[in-house]
């Protein structure tokens, strides 16, 4: 599998696990009345794992700067 498949297959399984955990059976079990610091706990469940997603997305899309650097120094000797 190469390097576009790898990420493909990153992103549908991301897709897949903020599916489940952004859907009713999961999100039930934090629609409490119970507060975290002054905040209801469903808001705080949303937030942390919105940012958790957040962060896995910005690792599984990441281009390594020295392979990047090393495709833009072979493209510019070709011109």
């Amino acid at each position: 599998m190469g390097r576009l498949g790898l990420k493909n297959a990153k992103l549908t399984g991301l897709f897949l696990l903020g599916c489940v955990l952004f859907n009713y059976p999961i999100l039930s079990l934090f629609n409490r009345e119970i507060l975290v610091f002054g905040v209801p706990l469903i808001y705080l469940y949303l937030f942390l794992v919105w940012i958790v997603f957040v962060m896995l997305i910005a690792c599984a899309t990441r281009i390594k700067a020295s392979s990047s650097l090393e495709k833009q120094a072979s493209e510019n000797k070709d011109d």
